[in-house]
């Protein structure tokens, strides 16, 4: 995991991944518990951690494409994939093809 985060694109699929989590978190866990168990504040305390990971998750995104470490292409799929359940888990082989590419160069 410390390798991982030596790399932007490395940085980018960690936090992909914890944003992913916390998606499928709000969507299987805090949004039943809210409407069927009548406990609304497990949304807002997993809503609020899925908002701060997506928001670092577009800010590592941003920051590999400026850096020129991922295509324009790549972080608009990064991008698109996060708005989806489980797009995270889908995107993650792609990038690690793209980390592995980039770090042999």
């Amino acid at each position: 995991m410390i390798k991982q985060l030596s790399t932007p694109v490395g940085r980018v699929r960690l936090v992909g991944i914890l944003e992913g989590i916390s998606y499928l978190l709000l969507l299987g866990v805090a949004m039943p518990l809210k409407y069927l168990a009548n406990m609304p504040e497990a949304v807002s305390i997993v809503g609020m951690a899925h908002g701060i990971l997506f928001i670092c998750y577009c800010l590592t995104i941003l920051l590999a494409l400026l850096n020129g470490n991922i295509s324009f292409l790549r972080s608009v799929q990064a991008f698109i994939a996060s708005l989806l359940p489980f797009g995270p888990f889908f995107m993650d082989p792609k990038l690690a093809y793209d980390e592995k590419n980039t770090s042999n160069n």
